[in-house]
This record gives structure tokens, C-alpha cells and sequence, in this order.
């Protein structure tokens, strides 16, 4: 399920060619061996790699306009089960909208087959810090390496504030701890006011 939010509350200082893409776990309960109590109908199990954690749950999806110094304005949101992959969310629900821009992301983003012809059809490019070719010579490697590191730590340090959203959302809704829900809609009324209510510490 996504959402595209609306535009006439965007900020002026949002870099409207500029966008930054990530997700954020959203926990029903967490534990290698625990099992889904609650909302089976839409929570699975995922892992979360920034946290190390097993999880069951969401997971909340954000595409938004890079603001320099700031935490990103959501452009757009979707909300997916925990085992969901990043890439494949984003091509679903965010792909088909997006025109005219540069969106920085994380490695699981990467997939150059699917972007290529973006820049042609939809004006965009995704830019992701670089991934290691598998079969790679050892000397190729060696040869790119300083240029790939210095354009990974760049991509890398646009991208970091989506990171400090995720954190202000959870600091100011509590979010990721949804172990107290005990239904699917109980989940999702969870999910969704806790949204609208950082949208209202965001706008106001």
C-alpha cells in the first residue's frame, strides 16, 4: 500500500530534483525463534541489517525531497510486509511517478538492468554507493578502488539524513514499537496515525 503525499505542503527549501529512498522497520515482535501473534494477514518475518534484528512485522517505505542541513519531506510512503524487498517496493510503488530527478539510496538499490533506461524514459537516475561485481579480476578492483570509495562515501553522506528521519519519527511517535497492537486493524489504525501525527510535527 502507498501513498503520494500531498504537494501543496512541501517546503520551500525541498530540492525538488534531489531525492533520498530507505526503510525503516515497523516491530510486532522481534526474536530469531518468536513467531507472529498478531496481524498474519499482512506482518511476515524480516531482518533488519542496520539493527541486526529478526523481526516480525512492517515495514514504512519513504521517498523524499532532499532538504540540505534538514531531515528529508516525505514525497511519498508505502508500507510493505518485513520480508519485502527495498528494490522491488521501490519499483512497484515509487517507479511510476517519479520524473526528473536524481534519488540517492543504499546498496540494495542497485540494479542496473532495471535503471538504465530511466534516464531516458522517466528523466531519472539512482545513484548507489558502489556494489563489488562478483567476478571481478583482483587487479580491475584495486585499480578503481579509490575513485569507487570516494563516490560511495559521497552517495553515502547525501543519503545519511533519511536515517536521521527515521529516527525523528520514532522519536516523536514511537513508531517502531507496535508489540502492544492486537489485530490487523488495530496495526494499521497504529501505523497510520502515528504518520499523520509527524506529519503535524513536520508541517506545523
Amino acid at each position: 500500500m502507498s501513498v503520494i503525499l500531498l504537494s501543496e505542503y512541501i517546503p520551500n527549501d525541498c530540492d525538488l530534483e534531489n531525492s533520498l529512498v530507505d526503510s525503516f522497520p515497523i516491530v510486532t515482535c522481534k526474536g530469531r525463534n518468536r513467531k507472529a501473534k498478531v496481524a498474519r494477514e499482512i506482518v511476515d518475518k524480516g531482518y533488519c541489517s542496520t539493527k541486526n534484528m529478526f523481526y516480525y512485522g512492517l515495514k514504512l517505505h519513504l521517498l523524499g525531497f532532499r532538504r540540505k542541513g534538514k531531515i528529508p519531506f516525505p514525497e511519498m510512503l508505502s508500507i510493505s510486509a518485513a520480508s519485502e524487498n527495498d528494490l522491488k517496493v521501490f519499483q512497484h510503488d515509487f517507479d511510476p511517478h517519479i520524473l526528473n530527478k536524481t534519488i540517492f539510496a543504499d546498496k540494495i538499490y542497485n540494479d542496473a538492468d532495471f535503471f538504465d533506461n530511466r534516464e531516458m524514459t522517466q528523466n531519472y537516475q539512482i545513484l548507489t554507493p558502489v556494489k563489488l561485481l562478483k567476478g571481478e579480476s583482483e587487479i580491475l578492483r584495486l585499480r578503481d578502488a579509490a575513485a569507487n570509495d570516494l563516490f560511495s562515501a559521497a552517495v553515502s553522506s547525501v543519503r545519511q539524513p533519511v536515517e536521521s528521519f527515521f529516527n525523528w519519527i520514532n522519536e516523536k511517535t514511537n513508531l517502531q514499537k507496535a508489540c502492544k497492537v492486537r489485530s490487523t486493524l488495530g496495526l494499521l489504525v497504529f501505523v497510520f496515525a502515528k504518520i499523520a501525527a509527524a506529519f503535524i510535527f513536520l508541517i506545523f
